[in-house]
């Protein structure tokens, strides 16, 4: 992976003693969360839905546990 830096920009950061790993991971763990669960959701779509339409119909599993 290549990653592309203004001279001047990354020459101001390590003057004020930033650490430049540090703050592009720090601001790149959050929209790759959010790309990972939009992905997970995409590619559990059918079977959220399937769930949702059982539940919907009627008692699951879980409901039965709580009347006992």
């Amino acid at each position: 992976m290549n990653v592309s830096i203004k001279s001047d920009l990354a020459a101001k950061a390590k003057a004020l003693g930033m650490n430049l790993s540090e703050a592009l991971k720090s601001r790149l763990a959050e929209p790759v969360a959010a790309a990972e669960r939009q992905q997970w959701l995409t590619e559990n779509a059918a079977a959220i839905e399937d769930y949702n339409e059982r539940v919907a119909k009627g008692p699951i599993l879980g409901d039965f546990e709580r009347l006992v």
